[in-house]
């Protein structure tokens, strides 16, 4: 009995433990191409001075980070 019993619970862990093992299915709902950057994404996290769909404040916030530090090609040089 007792042996059946620690069968199951080995089972059952094995089980438990493998379920994490999927992989979900990835269906984009991602920003398509098809608008301009600065049209925005409809996110609320976006930058203070940045007004969604005005190309020349987006024009600025990304001369802006340029200047202070949040240019990744410098970064990785």
């Amino acid at each position: 009995m007792k042996r059946h019993v620690l069968s199951l619970m080995c089972a059952a862990a094995a089980v438990a433990a493998l379920a994490g093992c999927g992989e979900k299915v990835q269906t984009g709902h991602a920003i398509t191409g098809d608008a301009p950057a600065y049209a925005g994404t409809g996110s609320n996290f976006t930058a203070p001075g940045w007004k969604a769909g005005d190309r020349t404040s987006w024009e600025q916030e990304t001369k802006a980070r340029m200047l202070y530090g949040q240019n990744e090609y410098t970064r990785i040089r």
